[in-house]
């Protein structure tokens, strides 16, 4: 990861020793674990001293909470994006794993931290991530409910599908590497198909 990748994943977060110290923070986290990293493993990651964490984020767990905030903002914006389209449901729901499952391919280090540290936020916080996460599931529900009711799409329970096709792309996360042999496009892609053929939607 690179200073400009640091830009990249967070562009509205000023300064950019604030970026730096986030990136630092996804590093040190993929690597250790949230609870055995210290301030002073990420302050030292991002070449700062450990006092210049606090400037910029009054803990640790102020840190992890901004990661997750806007790695979960940033998948909802890529699924509301999509769910708003006028195309048809299974077409929307192709689009939506195949994005979703690229950006946890593309991210799989930052996507790591977001998805497996949640439980380690402070109650509060971890509340405002958990509504993220409704909205996205909410998102895909109403798309599979779509399908259902236009007879694309053949499922049991669709809270149960909408969760099953999410977790999908959230695991990618977890095995994902640039040795993979796919790109995150190519593997969105077949995952898409994955999905639908989940849901019952005809070939």
């Amino acid at each position: 990861m690179t200073i400009s990748l640091s830009a990249e994943l967070w562009p509205d977060v000023q300064p950019d020793a604030a970026r730096r110290l986030m990136l630092a923070g996804v590093e040190s986290f993929a690597r250790r674990g949230y609870h055995a990293t210290t301030t002073r493993d990420i302050a030292g990651a991002a070449g700062m001293s450990p006092a210049a964490l606090y400037v910029h984020f009054p803990s640790k767990a102020a840190l992890l909470f901004a990661i997750s905030k806007s790695g979960h903002q940033q998948t909802l914006d890529l699924v509301e994006d999509v769910a708003k389209r006028a195309d048809d449901p299974k077409e929307r729901m192709r689009s939506i794993v195949a994005d979703f499952v690229a950006w946890h391919a593309r991210r799989h280090t930052v996507a790591r931290v977001v998805q497996y540290e949640l439980q380690a936020l402070p109650e509060q916080e971890y509340q405002v991530v958990a509504d993220l996460r409704r909205r996205i599931e909410h998102l895909v529900r109403g798309v599979i409910e779509e399908g259902v009711t236009q007879g694309q799409f053949v499922v049991a329970d669709v809270k149960t599908a909408a969760r099953a096709v999410l977790s999908l792309g959230v695991d990618v996360a977890r095995w994902y590497t640039e040795r993979t042999g796919k790109t995150p496009k190519a593997l969105g892609r077949e995952y898409a198909d994955l999905a639908l053929r989940m849901l019952g939607a005809q070939p």
